[in-house]
């Protein structure tokens, strides 16, 4: 099997294709990169900037370059030694437009008839025999209904009819009923749809690759790649959601000649992969975590708790099981109702197991679950101690759990396979995508992926689970930034530097609070650390943030309804980040404050993803500083060109002036690919450098030898208070033998070299032995 050293993710769309990406592929070996990692590129949604909406699982996208791109993009990187990294979408479909989907076309116009009535996961007996399509603006839109052209139509969108279901005369309302699928509001999606779709969004429908046809004819065109030899590896998306993930990636393995192959799985604390995932590992989200927390002051837990406290006038911060149970709970009983509720219909309905009460049990059972889902019987313990939680919670439900235990512990049938596809869309909807936006302390520990109730790693636990990472799964992928990550690796290393800069902190938020006031505090926070993260941004990007964040908490205002009066206070806020100079001021004053600090973050935080256990990632761009927030902003273009020319002048002996310019971070990146791709011998094992003297607490350190004596990375921890407190001092780390900095070309003898000396250019230093 082919492996990758390194990959870099590009975001494929109709203004940047494949052919561009083929154009790229000798500044990414230059870079250092080993594999190109590309997004989805089978086709899509017209229009679509990302590609999960696949409409033909059959074609590349010809708005995405085309089979012609592809063979494009793979000769150039093979011209240049990289391999290919595909994202596919196994999971779903997209149904926006169905006359771009002729899988969904058919099952729309011929029902349960139709051939790929058994593709999609359609509960027929729900809605008489009829899927339920939320289009409306409400049920009286019926009205608007047209007949043209042998479709039935509502404004933009068009439907197939049936055979022989409309003569003239025939009114639309009258044709409408005569359909195998029903056009109903919107606002009846939560509660009555009748198909599964990922998560909350109606437009992407759920297809049973478990079904082998489906499977069969669904991977046609990924298995070409392969045969074709255009593509070395998968990244598989939303594997959560399958009804049998082990038993899909076994015979997407096959499918692939059993080549490299991630999924998109996140990993809460302590969680494994199951030893039945025929893969490499995850996407990193896992990484990206502890990475992160090396980078917090432990000791700002309780200070940012109680100025959480005081911002929402309580004594005391909330309890963040108790809010996450709150919010899944909002999950189950909102938009993910449908979803509980067809769940219940598969279980027999007995004095003993009420409908009602039965609905209410699951709901209670996946708000208790700790993970985002069992794979049965991986995951037993896991199930059994949710429902014994769900007992405990809620006593009247007790006899209904127990009875329900051994049915949702059966993953041979229905309802123990749908339960484990359901807790996964709970989870990321009331936790990553709610919760998230709610429990505010902090930016950094609300990514994707994290515990936000795990504030801080220290070193010796972050080297515990690296040398756990280097045994078990060494060909995982790390990660700082993808394209859902809700801030950038960067933006987050500079909210990092609060946990440094408390009282700060709570000094700049109440004076903004007074000259811009959000009357939600905990949400204002939020919105301020993103807005000094990200600085300097555009008013449009920040104005989108803002909206999307305060609409995902559901606190204040939600995307159903919204509150136009918070909203209006919230965009004011923003905008007098622009128009007023005391909030400008302000801003820029703290910015400052947090500025040195955050680069230091964000080099050592790089430094060490590119040089820890995995395979690492760099998401396009962030080899220059990126402060993006949540998408779309982090999918926006990228000026390849000026990131070319700045490799082009550091490799003509140029070096950065100051570890704050931006083409520190082009170097650091660009130094680390190279080293772990020219002299993977460097790199086969994992030991920790341990640190003496005043500031060693201020040290990550690790050698990458199989045995000693391979690179070493240095770091530095917790910028802000090493300066208070008086710098590196008498810090010292013992090298083992002669190395030279491959980013300031420097020789350091072996024995105890002063730490102060090994960062005196930049914050991270990248040690090679001498040869």
């Amino acid at each position: 099997m082919k492996t990758p050293v390194s990959t870099y993710r590009l975001q494929i769309r109709p203004g940047f294709t494949l052919g561009d990406a083929a154009e790229l592929t000798g500044y990414l070996r230059s870079l250092g990169v080993d594999w190109v990692y590309v997004s989805p590129i089978l086709t899509a949604e017209e229009g679509s900037l990302h590609g999960y909406d696949v409409t033909d699982l059959s074609s590349i996208d010809a708005a995405r370059g085309g089979p012609e791109g592809l063979a494009a993009l793979a000769a150039a990187a093979r011209k240049n030694g990289l391999g290919v990294l595909v994202d596919i979408v196994p999971n779903h479909m997209g149904v926006a437009s169905p006359p771009q989907n002729a899988w969904w076309w058919s099952l729309l116009k011929e029902g349960r008839a139709s051939r790929y009535s058994e593709a999609f996961d359609v509960d027929w007996d729900a809605a008489g025999g009829r899927i339920r399509i939320p289009v409306l603006g409400s049920d009286d839109d019926l009205d608007q209904l047209e007949i043209d052209d042998g479709e039935l139509r509502y404004y933009e969108h068009r439907f197939p009819l049936a055979e022989g279901s409309h003569t003239p005369g025939d009114s639309p309302r009258e044709v409408h009923a005569r359909q195998h699928y029903e056009l109903v509001g919107w606002r009846r999606a939560d509660a009555e749809l009748n198909y599964r779709r990922f998560f909350a969004v109606s437009t992407l429908a759920g297809v049973r690759v478990e079904v082998p046809w489906v499977f069969e004819e669904t991977h046609a065109e990924i298995s070409r790649w392969f045969r074709d030899g255009l593509v070395d590896g998968l990244r598989v998306d939303h594997p959560d959601g399958l009804a049998d993930p082990a038993g899909y990636l076994a015979r997407l393995k096959q499918a692939a000649g059993g080549a490299y192959v991630l999924v998109e799985k996140i990993l809460e604390p302590g969680e494994e992969l199951p030893e039945t995932f025929d893969c490499e590992g995850t996407t990193g989200y896992d990484a990206l975590a502890d990475v992160d927390r090396l980078f917090i002051d432990p000791d700002a837990g309780p200070q940012l708790d109680a100025l959480d406290a005081r911002l929402r006038g309580q004594a005391a911060p909330p309890d963040y099981q108790e809010m996450i149970h709150g919010t899944k709970r909002r999950i189950t009983d909102g938009i993910l109702r449908s979803e509980i509720l067809r769940l219940a219909r598969r279980i027999p309905d007995t004095p003993e197991l009420p409908r009602s009460a039965v609905a209410d049990a699951l709901a209670e059972t996946i708000a208790a679950f700790p993970v985002y889902r069992t794979y049965l019987p991986h995951g037993k313990d896991i199930l059994v101690e949710a429902v014994e939680d769900a007992g405990r919670a809620r006593p009247d439900l007790e006899p209904v759990l127990r009875q329900l235990l051994p049915i949702l512990l059966d993953a041979g049938e229905e309802p123990g396979r749908r339960f484990q596809q359901t807790s996964g869309m709970v989870m990321a909807k009331g936790v990553e995508d709610t919760a998230f936006f709610r429990y505010t302390r902090l930016g950094t520990l609300t990514e994707v992926g994290a515990d936000p109730t795990e504030f801080s790693v220290a070193p010796a636990e972050f080297h515990t689970r690296m040398a756990r990472r280097q045994s078990r799964l060494p060909l995982s992928m790390t990660t700082l930034t993808t394209h859902d990550t809700k801030r950038s690796e960067d933006t987050r290393a500079r909210i990092s530097v609060i946990s440094e800069a408390v009282p700060e902190w709570a000094a700049f938020l109440d004076r903004v609070q007074e000259l811009a006031p959000i009357p939600d505090g905990p949400f204002a926070a939020l919105l301020w650390q993103a807005i000094a993260g990200a600085w300097p941004a555009s008013r449009e990007r920040l104005q989108a943030f803002a909206l999307k964040a305060a609409r995902e908490a559901g606190n204040s205002t939600n995307w159903t309804d919204p509150d136009t009066a918070f909203e209006a206070e919230v965009a004011a806020a923003v905008d007098a980040a622009f128009d007023v100079p005391e909030v400008a001021a302000l801003l820029a004053g703290f910015v400052a404050e947090l500025e040195p600090y955050g680069w230091s973050n964000s080099l050592s935080a790089k430094l060490v993803q590119l040089t820890m256990p995995g395979v690492p990632d760099v998401y396009q761009g962030t080899e220059f500083r990126d402060g993006s927030l949540t998408d779309p902003d982090n999918r926006r273009p990228v000026d390849f060109a000026a990131r070319a020319a700045a490799l082009e002048r550091l490799d003509g002996g140029e070096r950065p002036a100051s570890f704050t310019d931006e083409d520190t971070k082009l170097l650091v990146v660009s130094r680390a690919l190279r080293l772990r791709r020219d002299r993977p011998e460097l790199f086969g094992g994992y030991r920790p450098l341990a640190a003496a003297g005043s500031a060693a607490d201020h040290v990550i350190a690790f050698d990458r030898g199989a045995d000693g004596g391979g690179a070493v990375t240095v770091a530095t921890r917790l910028p802000k208070r090493l300066e208070l407190g008086g710098g590196w001092r008498d810090t010292v780390i013992e090298l083992p033998a002669g190395y030279t900095d491959e980013l300031t070309g420097r020789a350091h003898p072996a024995g105890a070299a002063a730490v102060g000396q090994l960062l005196a250019d930049y914050p991270v230093a990248l040690l090679v032995p001498a040869r």
